[in-house]
């Protein structure tokens, strides 16, 4: 089985699968290294604190967070397609949302990793939580290992993966990756989405009227969510169902408009956040806000209400026909 780290460095593989380029140049999506001066300045100029204090993580960094992150999503994935559309036993959780042994296994085989490779950064996982000797810390992976787990156990390959890197209440990195089809959508900051080494972006749809709207259920908003939800299902062109995470890497591949969902949790939409935004898209909260969480030991996971359009205008629409205020 052929490693998906290789999406962001040259293969060395005899072959690949059919979706893969064997040009280096596709897998490597590297600038130069920036680095802060740090020269004294006299008091009339700008503090020195300013430069000797990284403010945001340097390429170099990100680079290394990125190849940390394929290889997440290469061990959650080996431990999927393990299990999948095999016999295992399926739990309830406490709000009676499945779990299965290849959630547990998955965030375990990633927690791991992330261990051996940044000690000090934190981790927040969706089957167990808060993983850190500090109370916070200024890098904390965010991990859903099976996000859409019904679509898992019942067999559809339209589940995901989804690994975030947040730095500083901010994410910088995102990772939606479909283990089965093998397709791993990967957002930076500052830098294009790309899908299996090639960029992706949002199409333009700037009437609501011409969208294309997925969510995962219907039967997922409550009261007047459910109220909202219909407003704008009401005036797109097409409302479809079923697709999980899986929803909003079609719209960062420009194949759908709209993704409004509700009640998602932040190892739910985190890593969304750079995937829609590196390819040209919007996403936030009902009411326009950015979707922000600080995750620490005593954070509890709360529930956002998500829309992800491709286009502003569209978003614009839409936020204004969901009228949540």
């Amino acid at each position: 089985m052929i490693s998906q780290s290789h999406f962001l460095s040259p293969p060395n593989a005899k072959f690949l699968p059919l979706f893969y380029k064997s040009s280096p140049s596709i897998f490597i999506h590297r600038l130069p290294t920036l680095r802060f001066s740090h020269r004294r300045f006299t008091s009339t100029m700008i503090s020195n604190s300013v430069f000797s204090r990284r403010i945001e993580p340097v390429n170099s960094d990100l680079d290394r967070f990125v190849e940390v992150g394929n290889k997440l999503a290469d061990a959650a994935g080996e431990v999927i397609r393990m299990y999948f559309r095999k016999n295992f036993d399926i739990l309830d959780k406490e709000d009676l949302s499945p779990v299965t042994i290849a959630d547990q296994a998955a965030e375990k085989a990633m927690v791991s990793i992330i261990i051996e490779n940044f000690p000090s950064h934190a981790i927040y996982g969706e089957e167990d939580g808060w993983r850190c000797k500090e109370k916070s810390a200024e890098y904390v992976w965010v991990l859903d290992p099976i996000d859409g787990t019904k679509s898992f156990i019942t067999g559809k390959p339209l589940f995901g993966t989804l690994i975030a890197l947040v730095h500083r209440g901010k994410p910088i990195l995102g990772i939606i990756d479909q283990p089965v089809l093998k397709e791993r959508w990967i957002g930076l900051s500052g830098r294009k989405t790309m899908l299996n080494g090639q960029e992706v972006s949002t199409r333009n749809c700037a009437k609501l009227s011409q969208a294309y709207l997925y969510t995962t259920s219907p039967h997922l908003f409550s009261e007047d969510a459910e109220v909202a939800f219909a407003r704008v299902r009401s005036e797109v062109k097409v409302p479809l169902y079923g697709c999980d995470c899986y929803a909003y890497a079609l719209l960062a591949s420009g194949f759908v408009d709209l993704v409004i969902e509700s009640g998602l949790k932040p190892y739910d939409f985190l890593s969304l956040i750079p995937v829609i935004e590196g390819a040209g898209g919007v996403i936030t909260d009902w009411e326009g806000n950015q979707l922000q969480w600080v995750a620490s030991s005593d954070s509890r996971a709360p529930s956002f209400n998500v829309l992800a359009a491709g286009d502003e205008q569209l978003h614009q629409q839409a936020l204004h026909s969901l009228q949540w205020h």
